[in-house]
Order: C-alpha cells, then structure tokens, then sequence
C-alpha cells in the first residue's frame, strides 16, 4: 500500500504540472508529459495501479488535447467571421491617407464591382501621369484646349470620369480613391485593365 501511495503521490505532481502550463497549442507536449511522468512513477511492485493512473493521465491528456483543438477551431472562425461581419455590419478598412493608402483603399472597391487592375499597374500609370499628386491638373493638352482639362491622380477628364464613376466613391474628380477606380473602369472598358497600360490613354 504504500508504494500504490508512493506511485499516485508522484503521478499528481506531473499532471499538475501539465495542467498549469496548457496553452492552446501545447496540448501535445502535455500529452508527452503527462504520460512520461506516469512511466516514471511506475515500479514493479504495483503494475495496477500505475496502469490505472496511466490511463487516468492518458485520457486527462486526450481531454486537454480536445479543447486546444476546439479552441483553435474557434478562434479560426471567429477571425473568419470577423472579417466577413466588418464589410456587413459598416465598419471600414482604414487605410493611410496617401498614394499607397489610396490604391489599396481603391483596389478594394474595385475587387468589390470586378474592375481589374493590379497595385503595381495602377501606381506605375500614377507616376507616370501625376507623380502621385492628387491634385495635378495638365492645362496644355488638347484636352485642355476645349476646356476639360485632364485630372487627378490617373489625368481623368470630367466627361470620363462622369461615365465611369463608380458609386460609393465621392462623386469628386480629384477624390483621389474616385479617380483610381474611375479610371481604372474605364482602362477596364477600353484596355482590358489598366495594367495593359503603358503610355497616354
């Protein structure tokens, strides 16, 4: 009897020890632990009631490897759900108020009415056509000439822009999210995309 007493006293130590230190991803290594103290504590002497506290530590390790699982399985759902409810519920994306914030704001919109157009196409058309100033008027064109002047980040003229806005952005030609998913609609129309854009257009 007093080694059975011996054998448990050691047991309970172990599967303490395993317990307090769970993590939702270490359930495994406490399995590991939980049944290698249960090997140690064995002796000869009491083959039962080692075995007995060995299942007992087996199923134990089962049990926590099951709810790291499941909390695994939920945090995953919750970060999928949270991700489709923030479109649902009117939360925006924030995005940082300048030429990468913009396109990428843009994008967004854009993958929202499948209007193509890849980040590095669209900032490449951008520096070429304005370095990047949302605010860049071109006064010399022919354009011009008749009195509506390209702007914007991507040189949209009024007309164009008017036909190929896209509700939800501000009904603004120099809005610098508007211009991009205008233009971008409208190199979509005439070009395919507006990666397929590499000079005037």
């Amino acid at each position: 009897m007093r080694t059975t007493l011996t054998a448990l006293s050691t047991v309970r130590p172990t599967r303490r020890l395993a317990v307090g230190g769970l993590t939702a991803l270490g359930a495994a290594g406490i399995a590991a632990t939980a049944l290698t103290g249960t090997a140690h504590a064995a002796t000869p002497d009491t083959p039962d009631t080692v075995g007995a506290a060995g299942h007992r530590a087996a199923a134990t390790a089962q049990h926590l490897t099951t709810q790291a699982d499941h909390a695994k399985q939920s945090a995953d759902k919750a970060a999928k759900d949270s991700g489709k409810d923030s479109g649902k519920s009117g939360a925006k994306a924030e995005y940082a108020d300048n030429l990468d914030g913009w396109i990428r704001e843009a994008r967004a919109v854009m993958a929202k009415h499948d209007i193509p157009g890849s980040y590095d196409g669209i900032k490449r058309n951008i520096i070429r056509e304005s370095a990047g100033d949302p605010n860049a008027v071109n006064d010399w064109d022919i354009n011009a000439q008749k009195g509506i002047p390209s702007k914007g980040l991507l040189q949209v003229i009024q007309p164009t822009f008017d036909q190929y806005h896209v509700k939800g952005t501000p009904d603004d030609l120099t809005d610098p999210v508007a211009n991009i998913v205008a233009a971008c609609n409208y190199a979509a129309d005439r070009y395919g995309s507006m990666d397929n854009v590499d000079s005037a257009y």
